[in-house]
């Protein structure tokens, strides 16, 4: 294994990281900012009401995004499997 196939597999590991997971950081970023807009407007100062409806907004983002997460995550793997048993074979 080269330093240049290490470093391209590191580069296409962040790539992957940052796609998993922008569904669900986008998507409690457009619900702490509704949030926010809705405290702001009717001056509740309130800590905790932000937490409940950005964890339900993840666990749904979870659940409608889960079965692409999976595939992208298994597909991710097995090229490295496959590219580690054409080094190691």
């Amino acid at each position: 294994m080269s330093a240049e196939f290490i470093i391209g597999l590191a580069g296409q590991a962040v790539y992957i990281v940052l796609q998993v997971s922008a569904p669900m950081l986008v998507l409690a970023l457009l619900a702490g900012l509704l949030i926010s807009i809705f405290q702001a407007t009717t001056q509740i100062q309130e800590q905790t009401l932000a937490f409940v409806p950005k964890i339900i907004v993840v666990l749904v983002a979870l659940l409608l995004f889960g079965p692409w997460i999976l595939t992208t995550m298994v597909d991710f793997t097995y090229g490295i499997l496959d590219n580690l048993h054409k080094y190691i074979g």
